[in-house]
Order: C-alpha cells, then sequence, then structure tokens
C-alpha cells in the first residue's frame, strides 16, 4: 500500500530538487527515497522509474519555466520581451540546473502528454518575442531555434563556470541581448 500523502507529483518533485541539487546525471531513486524517507522500491508505486522520473521532472522543468517566461514577457515587445525571454532563462537555469538539463532533449510521448503542452507553451512564448520582429513567415523557425540556441547556451555556460574571464558576465549578457535585437530588426526590416 502506497504511504499516505506520496503521491507522483511529490515524489516528482523531491526528485526535482535532488537534480537541481546534486545534477541530474547523478540522479537515482535511492536517493530520491532517501529525500522521502521512504525505501526506494516504493516510489515504484509512483513512478515506473528512473527514465519515468526524469520525463516528470522534464514537465515540470517546462511548466516552470513557460509560466516564468509568460510572466516576465506580459505587456512587452520587442528588445523588452527580448530581454525578459532573456533574463527568465538565464535565472531559472541557475536557480534550476537540474530541471532545466531534464528539459534538453526530452521528447513528449504523445500530444496529450504534459511535457507537450509545456513545451508547446515555451515555444509561443519565444514565437511572441519574434512577433515585433516582423520576419519573414519562412524565417520564423530559423529565428526561434537561433534565440533559443543562444540563450541555452549562454545559460548554461554561466551556471557551469564556463566563462573564465575577467569581463563581467552581466555586460556581456547585455551586450548579447543588443546583438541579437539588431540583428532580428535588420531581418525583419523592410
Amino acid at each position: 500500500m502506497p504511504r499516505v500523502g506520496l503521491v507522483s507529483s511529490t515524489v516528482t518533485a523531491a526528485a526535482a530538487d535532488v537534480a537541481d541539487e546534486i545534477g541530474l546525471s547523478q540522479l537515482s531513486m535511492s536517493l530520491v527515497a532517501e529525500r522521502l524517507g521512504v525505501k526506494a522500491p516504493s516510489l515504484y508505486k509512483h513512478v515506473n522509474g528512473l527514465a519515468d522520473l526524469t520525463h516528470r521532472i522534464a514537465a515540470l522543468g517546462a511548466v516552470e519555466l513557460g509560466d516564468a517566461l509568460r510572466d516576465a514577457m506580459q505587456g512587452l515587445a520587442g528588445r523588452d520581451a527580448l530581454a525578459a525571454a532573456a533574463q527568465t532563462v538565464r535565472t531559472y537555469v541557475k536557480e534550476h540546473p537540474g530541471r532545466y538539463a531534464a528539459t534538453t532533449g526530452a521528447s513528449p510521448t504523445g500530444t496529450d502528454d504534459p511535457l507537450a503542452v509545456a513545451l508547446d507553451r515555451t515555444l509561443e512564448s519565444f514565437a511572441a518575442v519574434l512577433r515585433a520582429y516582423r520576419l519573414d513567415p519562412g524565417e520564423q523557425i530559423h529565428a526561434m531555434r537561433m534565440l533559443r540556441s543562444i540563450l541555452h547556451g549562454f545559460a548554461t555556460l554561466e551556471s557551469s563556470n564556463g566563462f573564465q574571464l575577467d569581463a563581467d558576465i552581466d555586460d556581456s549578457f547585455t551586450w548579447m541581448i543588443t546583438f541579437v535585437d539588431r540583428g532580428l530588426t535588420a531581418a525583419g526590416a523592410p
């Protein structure tokens, strides 16, 4: 019989916290069980193993990031929306590196998978950033991939201490936003 109060969402939240603390690659069912004060086999009443748990963490991370993007960009357009989205991704990756790592490369199992819904919302936020730049519809997907790649790259490099030069990282971040804004503005110009 499952432990009272222990449900799949509780297991997922605990696992996400552990992944944020020690890294997704170090996550194990035994560490999650220890965090929850149960034996590892009891977790299998709530999740179908580590792969399922990682998928659930990816869905949680995508929902959280999507909500944060929506809230940060509310009422903004153009450079302001770009800067808000970029800062949101940067902050989320710093605060939740394990959850974010789970979202990278995660594939939905179907259209009703919570991960699919959450990823669509996140992509819609990036599409909203790009609307103000009036890009040719054929260039939208390329611009979205570029934007996601740049934000992912900067945030993950920063969170893993990948910037070793003495230059201020915040200055580099601001420079990057200005550079991307100029490029998108030029690409959308008539």
